[in-house]
């Protein structure tokens, strides 16, 4: 933020109070829980592709693609493909940089929806284990000389997900950050937890964040940003590269 600005300034002073503000922080934290058994997240869709995310999280990522001006935007974690769209339009406003949407598997119909969809021509598909050398080493390749920013959105289990930090972590420029999706697994009652998921209390990402953060001082966490959204996906996890 440009401290000179009277409303930037005026936003730093009002993100101060709600990070002292622990009824409202309490109140956030009450809201996400009860919204969790309706599948809240599920509810939104950007440019007719589902997104299965949080409108705030979504505003929060917007304002750090503009602050940044990233040539790339790395995503594990696919899906139905509403997300990588998303920072794809961004860029196509932008008028610069390429997004890189990394799935295990990508279902043929959504591949084909995301294939025939018109912010596709700033997006690239990879299929195969973000975790995996291969998939790794080619998104170093085409990542080189760029400045890039990360979203980390797949398989949620501490081991999974540390791994990706120690892989893709160290391709954000400064300045940039490592957006750890689905930290709030940490927060929520067990019993909101979907039974199979190889991810749960003690064994999420926000551990993971924990033990990276333990091993790099490269990253700091963004407590402003998680501030002023109250409502998020990541606690603890918007990265920053100092």
């Amino acid at each position: 933020m440009n401290a000179t600005d009277p409303f930037d300034s005026d936003m730093q002073t009002q993100i101060e109070g709600l990070k002292a503000d622990r009824d409202v922080q309490a109140l956030s934290r009450i809201w996400l829980r009860e919204t969790s058994p309706h599948r809240y997240v599920y509810n939104f869709k950007w440019m007719g592709r589902p997104i299965i995310q949080f409108p705030q999280d979504m505003m929060a990522m917007q304002e750090i693609v503009w602050a940044t001006r990233p040539d790339l935007i790395i995503e594990t974690g696919v899906a139905h493909g509403g997300s990588v769209l998303y920072y794809a339009s961004l860029l196509e406003l932008m008028g610069h940089g390429e997004v890189i949407g990394i799935d295990i598997e990508i279902r043929a119909h959504n591949r084909k929806a995301i294939e025939e969809h018109p912010m596709n021509r700033r997006l690239r598909l990879i299929e195969g284990s973000s975790i995996d050398p291969n998939v790794i080493a080619q998104v170093q390749e085409l990542a080189k000389g760029k400045r890039a920013i990360v979203v980390l959105d797949s398989n949620h289990s501490h081991d999974h997900v540390l791994a990706e930090l120690r892989a893709y972590a160290p391709l954000v420029c400064k300045g940039g950050y490592c957006v750890v999706m689905d930290t709030v697994v940490e927060d929520l009652p067990a019993s909101l937890i979907a039974e199979g998921r190889p991810w749960s209390l003690g064994n999420n990402p926000k551990t993971a964040v924990h033990e990276f953060l333990k091993e790099s001082d490269e990253f700091v966490i963004d407590r402003d940003l998680e501030a002023k959204l109250l409502i998020t996906v990541a606690p603890d996890g918007y990265l920053k590269r100092i």
